[in-house]
């Protein structure tokens, strides 16, 4: 797809971090505030080569329970301490190897509400193909080979190596790669503008005005009609979307939902929302 004349977003990011996890409802508003305007790639950074280091797990556990806080996105920090994950690596792999058949934010999506909703750890090749499945649109066979290619885990490691390039100062101390969520968006000449760390979206707005990207004009979302764009969204989301308040959005969710015309699925914390 031809993206001359648009603004990159360069999003620096992991299927397993709460904190990225929260900061969804910000990819749902600049897609509603931009639309074509400005382009989102995903960099995999790798979270954690081994979670089972002592205290590694635990502390995503504590992340988790920071950023549904912080955030207002429901999350089950329980993935992280019944039976956690031993990697976060493969998840990040499985995202890049996707990212070679086809745009991998849907499959990335997908792993986020398995990992932060459902309490699948996903870490096997047999887990991710399922969520590959649940995703839709992907040659499985093809995924199958990827997982262990030589190209893809090169890939994967180049990506890591991009998030340790971006400024030392913009570090996760102790960790040697960037500070994540982290986007950087480049117009035309190029210039980096940058938003690390969680943070308000009105930083992401900012940013990407700074870059060159004008706002689309587009009227005020609908919940259906967020719905049916964007799949299932958390309340925070769909008010995100919609640029309704919290209150205002749940009593017309509650309302749909009374008339059978969206589904509420009970999550740690919340509801995650579908059309009916």
């Amino acid at each position: 797809m031809d993206y001359v004349g648009a603004v990159s977003a360069t999003y620096f990011t992991d299927p397993f971090c709460a904190w990225c996890w929260g900061v969804e409802p910000h990819l749902r508003r600049l897609e509603v505030d931009f639309g074509d305007q400005v382009h989102v790639s995903f960099v995999m950074t790798g979270l954690a080569a081994n979670l089972q280091e002592p205290g590694r797990a635990a502390a995503l556990a504590l992340a988790t329970l920071d950023a549904t806080e912080a955030s207002g996105m429901p999350g089950d920090a329980r993935v992280f301490l019944r039976d956690p994950p031993r990697s976060t690596h493969p998840a990040g792999i499985a995202v890049t190897a996707v990212g070679e058949q086809t745009a991998p934010g849907p499959f990335l999506r997908r792993l986020r509400e398995a990992i932060l909703l459902e309490r699948r750890p996903m870490d096997t090749s047999d887990a991710l193909l399922d969520a590959a499945r649940e995703t839709g649109g992907l040659d499985l066979d093809r995924l199958r080979l990827s997982f262990g290619s030589s190209g893809v885990l090169e890939s994967f490691g180049a990506q890591m190596d991009r998030a340790g390039a971006v400024d030392a100062e913009h570090h996760e101390p102790g960790r040697g790669r960037v500070r994540i969520p982290a986007v950087e968006f480049r117009g035309e000449d190029g210039e980096v503008h940058g938003v690390y760390g969680f943070g308000p979206y009105a930083s992401w707005h900012q940013a990407a005005r700074a870059a060159g990207a004008e706002t689309s004009g587009a009227a005020r979302l609908e919940p259906l009609r967020a719905l049916a764009e964007f799949g299932s969204m958390t309340t925070a989301e769909l008010s995100a979307a919609c640029d309704l308040p919290a209150p205002r959005v749940t009593a017309e969710l509650w309302r749909l939902a009374l008339d059978w015309r969206v589904r509420p699925r009970r999550v740690a914390g919340g509801e995650l929302w579908s059309a009916a």
